[in-house]
């Protein structure tokens, strides 16, 4: 996923950045996998609430 972000927008300028978009991604794509509409997980994770996940839930 972050090759895909790279090439539409360059680069990370730094690798934080990159790191934090890899995190950000992965926590959105399991989020999604369990379920969760991406704008509530956003919501949630600003909120301080993060939903419990099932294990058995990701592929």
């Amino acid at each position: 996923m972050a090759k895909v972000k790279q090439k539409v927008s360059g680069c990370f300028r730094r690798t934080r950045y990159a790191e934090a978009y890899c995190r950000i991604s992965s926590y959105l794509q399991t989020m999604a996998n369990q379920g969760i509409n991406p704008l509530v997980a956003i919501q949630l994770a600003l909120a301080g609430k993060i939903p419990e996940v099932d294990p058995d839930g990701c592929e």
